[in-house]
């Protein structure tokens, strides 16, 4: 669920391989990189069962910013 605010800092994983092709263009990275690094930084759930996989955005553009 979003936060009272409506930010959230997590996304699912398949809102952003949703996005990936979007994030290839505007950053103009490989898609197959891009995968990688959503790998790298999902954040798998509590006890392995509570609760979805989930990516830390600030964290995944982190590592996107490094890449150049």
């Amino acid at each position: 669920t979003a936060s009272g605010s409506g930010l959230d800092p997590n996304i699912s994983v398949a809102s952003a391989k949703i996005q990936i092709a979007r994030i290839q263009k505007a950053r103009n990275i490989d898609p197959e990189k891009l995968n990688t690094l959503i790998g790298a930084n999902t954040e798998q759930p509590l006890l392995g069962m509570f609760g979805p996989a989930k990516i830390n955005v600030l964290k995944l553009n982190i590592a996107l910013d490094e890449l150049k």
